[in-house]
């Protein structure tokens, strides 16, 4: 049995070379889960990682009841990892947040509050503790994705959401996608809402963005959620009689 079907709210966390992050998850996640307004686990996602992130992770779920986890067998990136994780999870929500933990888990209320009404609750980074060319970087990137998809969002790189399970199944899912959440929430008419969450700086591991999967990447997928966007396919079944009784 998937034990995910057991709790109202499961927090995807993909994890590709972060061994050195990962006592902090397990302290700073342990504390959390309590906290929570509702039954809530941690499913980590390994990605292929090739330091000894995998080792940590099985003795983190060994030591802790609500802790479980996934493991690829290489290395496929944040969007296809965020889908192995939605893919997975059988609770009514599904949350996401960084093992970097730049995002602070205690925030995941501040959503919660929102979540029975919008589809998609992302938080704001107030205070963004990130030097300023990657805050230049973020700000030329989300400007260019608004005009291009006409969602509202401003803050499509948070590591912090919350999605409801069913809906975050129904989009269609592409190398990048993590950046489109809103604009892909459109395209099923879901609600969206930003959420103000607080920032720290990395103190642990290495970042794996730089200037391509910055500014680059998202503006060649910008393209790509363009040429989709004109070809999606959705409809409304009106009538039909298959469950009707004999």
């Amino acid at each position: 049995m998937n034990h995910t079907k057991d709790y109202d709210f499961t927090i995807i966390m993909p994890v590709y070379n972060e061994e050195d992050n990962l006592d902090r998850v397990e302290k700073e996640l342990s504390a959390y889960l309590p906290k929570a307004p509702m039954k809530t686990c941690l499913l980590l996602i390994n990605d292929g990682s090739k330091d000894h992130s995998l080792e940590k992770i099985k003795d983190i779920c060994t030591r802790n009841r609500d802790f479980y986890f996934i493991s690829s067998d290489r290395n496929h990136g944040l969007s296809t990892a965020m889908k192995a994780g939605i893919d997975t999870v059988e609770s009514k929500y599904i949350g996401y947040i960084d093992s970097d933990l730049q995002t602070n888990p205690e925030d995941f209320n501040r959503l919660l509050e929102f979540a029975p009404e919008y589809q998609l609750v992302s938080g704001i980074r107030a205070h963004r503790k990130d030097s300023g060319f990657k805050k230049l970087q973020s700000k030329i990137a989300n400007g260019f994705r608004r005009k291009m998809t006409g969602d509202t969002a401003t803050d499509t790189g948070c590591p912090l959401k919350v999605m409801w399970t069913d809906y975050s199944r129904r989009l269609p899912f592409f190398d990048g996608m993590h950046r489109f959440l809103p604009a892909l929430m459109m395209l099923e008419h879901g609600k969206f809402k930003e959420v103000p969450v607080r920032h720290y700086p990395r103190v642990a591991g290495v970042s794996k963005y730089h200037l391509w999967n910055r500014l680059k990447g998202p503006f060649v997928d910008c393209f790509a959620y363009r040429w989709m966007k004109k070809r999606y396919i959705r409809y409304h079944i009106d009538e039909q009689n298959l469950y009707k009784k004999a």
